[in-house]
């Protein structure tokens, strides 16, 4: 029989494998992992799903409904709208605020929440303070990681939390975090204030427009929408003519988007699926030449020429950038698929993908994180946008948002729920879901919307994998290389080898989730520990700091890919800034978790 701990390292092997590649889908890993284990008798029956009752989960359940919770009453567009009230002036005004904010915000809620939060009215205030999106978006993402290393509400810090608690020590409290990552924030902040704004990409700060009628015309520029504007007359003889703009299927055969139609003196803007082609009609369209060329064939004139002139918005048609939301389920699916068109009433006219726009054939192109839209469409079809959880829109709504009462009394429960995780008298996860229940019993949000607000995506990985830890510790893998770390670092002392537990922690973590590698390695960090006779608080704290630094690649967490489209960066932009930055925190964690540790 192959021994157990062989085994493991087989099937981890495999996961890793999986998960680089991108063949399945991480949470489907896990799941699959735990099953293997169980299979194999790596570990027991009762072992395989015990991730699903673990308090690191029910906490990480429990803090996504009360950060729902807050979104639902308007806690948070007040937040966002504020910001952008507030943030005007120069860039390194507004990078410090918006990187405040992300910080403190990621205190109490999931990284990706407060950014998905911030984002439409970060994009907002940046445009009309003539500053470059590229020298927010970044800082941003990096604010909600850097504030995640000063709680114990997030999710890699539960985890390694959870993994003490299971091995006997006594697990962090929610303020243990705070003398190690206060730190790290100011030192993270500085830097992007002093030193990583100039490594960031930058865009023409003239070329920013000035006014909010301009804003919209800038979005047709960066998206490039001159180069394959074309104008199409509509003869008498046309085949087109009395057919509706879907019946002439230009969007369907042709993969082309109509902007406008020029009837006379009059501008049908964003023109509804519906509307019936007249004689003389000029058909304002998006596409490459080529394809439009192919409409000669309908009997319809191309002219030469097309120009761009204001002829796109107007009082009740806006043309906004648009991104898919966290946890969306438009991600992986088409335009078409999701009947987008029919759905909202509005034309996906560009869409900013792999680093591009692209203008033609948009219908079939399955989105992923990190796209841009460009949507035109009625007013009314852009506030049903606003409305769906899937697409955040990049604009914040300049009306002053109404406090009512029950923002208050979600802004109070999530502040009594803090207070009591902070006082221990009860423990985290039973506060955390206490506070959930509150906010569902008092009607801040229903219980279906406390539902649809859990990431079980994240919630799957983390309990399949959970029973990893089990595994390493039951077949003696973790004491294994505890002990190889040990032999290979502690003739230079118990901090060296925290030190090559953080290094190895943040590599792990630029191929692999920080969850993931805070399963796997906070279990070698408390034997670690334990054979050179360090306490093993602060040698998880190493692995848990680590599974946090998260700057160098954009895959790193899923906030850098939700940013890149509103910053229109390439994957090299997150090294550039994000190493330097990575070097920096590592010094600054390798000083005060000693310090607060007396390691």
């Amino acid at each position: 029989m192959i021994p157990s701990t062989i085994t493991l390292a087989i099937i981890l092997a495999c996961a890793f494998g999986l998960m680089l590649t991108n063949r399945l889908r991480p949470d489907v890993i896990a799941i699959c992992v735990a099953l293997a284990l169980g299979i194999s008798g790596v570990i027991t029956p009762n072992d395989v799903f015990s991730g699903f009752s673990r308090s690191a989960v029910i906490t990480i359940l429990g803090i996504f409904i009360l950060t729902q919770g807050l979104y639902r009453t308007g806690v948070t567009r007040a937040i966002g709208i504020y910001l952008a009230r507030v943030s005007g002036g120069g860039e390194r005004r507004m990078i410090l605020l918006v990187m405040l904010a992300g910080a403190t915000l990621s205190l109490v809620m999931n990284n990706i929440a407060a950014a998905a939060m911030l984002l439409p009215a970060t994009v907002d205030a940046v445009k009309r303070a003539h500053i470059a999106p590229s020298k927010v978006m970044i800082p941003l993402a990096f604010a909600t990681a850097l504030g995640g290393m000063a709680t114990l509400f997030t999710t890699s810090n539960i985890v390694v939390s959870a993994t003490l608690r299971d091995q006997g020590f006594n697990g962090y409290g929610v303020l243990d975090f705070a003398p190690v990552g206060i730190p790290i924030v100011i030192a993270g902040i500085s830097f992007m204030l002093l030193a990583g704004r100039r490594l960031l990409p930058n865009t023409d700060p003239a070329r920013q427009i000035a006014a909010v009628a301009e804003i919209k015309e800038k979005l047709a520029e960066s998206y490039q929408l001159r180069e394959r504007l074309n104008e199409v007359r509509i003869p008498r003889e046309s085949a087109l003519l009395g057919r509706t703009i879907a019946q002439s299927r230009i969007g369907e055969k042709w993969g082309l988007s109509v902007l406008a139609i020029l009837r006379g003196k009059r501008s049908i803007l964003a023109p509804a699926a519906s509307e019936v082609i007249e004689p003389n009609d000029v058909l304002l369209i998006v596409g490459r030449n080529e394809r439009v060329q192919k409409l000669e064939q309908e009997g319809a004139i191309v002219e030469p020429e097309a120009r761009l002139d204001g002829n796109l918005v107007s009082a009740e048609v806006s043309l906004v950038e648009v991104i898919p939301a966290p946890r969306s389920r438009a991600v992986g699916q088409s335009l078409r698929q999701l009947h987008f068109r029919e759905k909202f009433g509005a034309s996906v006219v560009a869409l900013w993908h792999g680093g591009r726009s692209v203008r033609t054939d948009l219908a079939d192109l399955p989105l992923q994180y990190g796209d841009s839209l460009l949507v035109h469409g009625p007013n009314e079809a852009i506030r049903l946008l606003q409305a769906d959880p899937d697409f955040l829109v990049l604009r914040a709504d300049s009306a002053e948002p109404a406090i009512g009462r029950k923002a208050w009394l979600s802004a109070g429960i999530m502040a009594a729920t803090l207070a009591l995780a902070t006082t221990g008298l009860l423990p985290v996860a039973e506060t955390v879901v206490l506070g959930a229940m509150a906010m569902v019993l008092t009607g801040c949000l229903t219980m279906d919307e406390a539902y649809r607000a859990v990431e079980w995506r994240a919630v799957f990985l983390i309990a399949g994998m959970l029973p990893v830890s089990i595994a390493m510790v039951k077949t003696g893998t973790a004491d294994l290389l505890g002990q190889g770390l040990v032999n290979a670092l502690a003739g230079y002392g118990p901090l060296a080898v925290g030190a090559g537990l953080l290094l190895l922690t943040a590599l792990l973590t630029q191929v692999m989730s920080g969850q993931v590698t805070a399963v796997v390695l906070a279990p070698i960090a408390i034997s670690a520990a334990q054979i050179v006779g360090a306490d093993p608080r602060a040698m998880a704290m190493f692995v848990a700091m680590g599974s946090s630094l998260v700057y160098i690649t954009p895959t790193a967490h899923p906030v850098n890919v939700f940013v890149m489209g509103p910053g229109g960066y390439s994957a090299s932009d997150y090294p550039r800034v994000g190493l330097p930055l990575t070097v920096l925190l590592f010094i600054v964690i390798m000083i005060v978790v000693p310090l607060v540790f007396r390691l």
